[in-house]
């Protein structure tokens, strides 16, 4: 997944020097990522039936992927080894339900 969505990345790159003189910045890919959660949010409601939206299912599984991608982008960007902090995280999580169950 890494390596096709820096691909991609790398697309994104070429078209915003072409149109806009530069690239997105990290602070940028954050709002979009802020974006791509807000719509998430909504289609999940569309899911849980309060929210009325067109084909929501697929949206769903799209959003979540636009969401992953940036998450991708941005622990590349910070030199973030995504595998092995989720691992940590996770033992963290499990260790914290242990104790607490």
């Amino acid at each position: 997944m890494e390596t096709r969505a820096l691909e991609i990345r790398h697309h994104y790159e070429e078209f915003e020097q072409s149109h806009y003189g530069r690239t997105w910045t990290d602070e940028e890919l954050v709002l979009g990522l802020m974006g791509d959660v807000g719509d998430l949010a909504k289609l999940v409601q569309a899911a849980e039936g309060v929210r009325n939206i067109d084909d929501h299912e697929k949206k769903l599984g799209h959003e979540l992927a636009d969401c992953l991608w940036a998450i991708i982008i941005l622990a590349y960007r910070y030199n973030i080894d995504l595998a092995t902090a989720f691992g940590e995280n996770m033992d963290v999580l499990q260790a914290w339900l242990i104790k607490h169950s």
